[in-house]
């Protein structure tokens, strides 16, 4: 008979233990800092300072919020985003805004919506010939060019349009002390005492230095989309959406002592937030 004999293990004493357990945390950090998303500093001299929280705290409102697409676990059809129009003739927002960069945010949004987006960046001259042809009304001439290379398994040509950008109301108001103030002071000189002079005239200077001020303005902005057959460039559906965007700024200065407040949503968000609530449209009705 043969015996097979297996070799006898140390015993783990309290100090391999020991050994042991750290060796599991360090390994456990590791994991935990290799999955976390990178974090940077701030530079900016007045971090953590009383202005930069009230611009952080509103700055917060502005950053990118993802949306839980109602059938994003729904795998949606072959699509080409293409620039669509911008019908304003607001200077500050044909300077900021361009086709281009709202096809760029429709596809982000698309793509999170599970839709199988052809990124107009890989598809080369036949989208660029595409463009022009259905944008000068030619459909035979766009079909040509959805018949070849990658754009042969597209459904949908999908493009969004901005119609309106209305400044619609406009606010403000505020407190000038400087007229309290002098009357201060000239009741002061009528009081016939020289401490009731004096005290008017500081008390007036003390009134006169308040000045508050305070405004908001707010736009609308209004996006078409339009969603159409990429083998009979006929429209299959279009939708419109409005957002409102606020802008406000306040100040107020007392005795030399000065603060002030400016924000609201910028055009790019106000754009990209557009473009989800057109993605959410979509993938409710036409997936």
């Amino acid at each position: 008979m043969t015996l097979a004999y297996r070799t006898k293990e140390p015993a783990m004493t309290p100090s391999r233990l020991s050994l042991a357990a750290a060796s599991i945390a360090v390994l456990a950090l590791g994991a935990s800092t290799a999955l976390a998303q990178p974090t940077f500093g701030n530079p900016s001299p007045t971090a953590g300072s009383r202005t930069s929280q009230q611009a952080n705290q509103s700055a917060d409102q502005a950053l990118y919020q993802s949306i839980e697409y109602p059938n994003r676990n729904k795998k949606g059809p072959a699509l080409v985003v293409i620039p669509g129009e911008i019908k304003s003739s607001n200077v500050a927002f044909t300077q900021k805004i361009t086709p281009n960069n709202i096809a760029d945010f429709a596809e982000v949004e698309l793509t999170n919506a599970n839709f199988q987006v052809l990124e107009r960046s890989n598809l080369g001259a036949a989208l660029r010939e595409f463009e022009l042809a259905y944008n000068l009304g030619d459909p035979d001439q766009a079909r040509k060019f959805l018949r070849m290379g990658k754009l042969k398994t597209t459904k949908y040509v999908v493009k969004f349009d901005i119609l309106k950008t209305e400044q619609i109301a406009q606010a403000q108001q505020g407190f000038d002390g400087r007229a309290i103030g002098n009357i201060a002071s000239t009741l002061g000189a009528f009081s016939g005492s020289w401490g009731g002079a004096r005290a008017g005239a500081v008390g007036g200077q003390a009134v006169g230095s308040v000045q508050t001020s305070e405004a908001t303005s707010v736009w609308i902005v209004g996006m078409r989309y339009k969603i159409i057959n990429a083998e009979t460039t006929e429209q299959v559906a279009t939708g419109y959406t409005e957002e409102k965007m606020e802008i406000g700024a306040q100040a107020s200065s007392v005795l030399g002592v000065s603060q002030g407040q400016k924000g609201g949503v910028g055009l790019d968000t106000m754009m990209q937030r557009l473009v989800q609530k057109s993605v959410w449209e979509i993938d409710t009705r036409y997936k």
